[in-house]
């Protein structure tokens, strides 16, 4: 956690993918269609305090959120919801903090604490992506 908080000093953004380093940043797979886990995606996120969905583009599967910090900064986050194949779909987030400083490691936070949300709520079709 250490390192991760001096990574935050000097980055104001973070991401999670398949080829991610950290493996609590690699995409998170679930057995549904793209329109099911869109469903339940956007109807979870809705549902999280302390957030806000901005917009919604399903033809590309993405939903647009911000969330203000305790410190009045305010974050942007992109979820986005992946069609893998018919029957296995994938969740990416990207998150950024406006401003020129480093974020303290509060979008690799943020991005944890949505797949918990995320897992939890979709545990019954949580997969490794196999």
């Amino acid at each position: 956690m250490l390192k991760r908080t001096l990574v935050g000093l000097l980055r104001s953004h973070e991401l999670t993918g398949d080829k991610a380093k950290d493996p609590l940043l690699k995409s998170h797979y679930y057995k549904l269609s793209k329109e099911k886990a869109w469903e339940e995606v956007t109807s979870t996120l809705k549902k999280m305090q302390g957030y806000k969905v901005l917009h919604e583009v399903p033809s590309v599967g993405e939903i647009v959120m911000e969330k203000r910090t305790l410190s009045g900064r305010t974050m942007d986050i992109t979820v986005s919801v992946i069609s893998v194949s018919p029957v296995l779909s994938a969740v990416d987030i990207y998150s950024a903090s406006r401003g020129s400083f480093g974020d303290l490691g509060s979008n690799y936070r943020v991005i944890l604490e949505i797949y918990r949300t995320l897992d939890k709520k979709l545990a019954a079709y949580k997969t490794d992506g196999r």
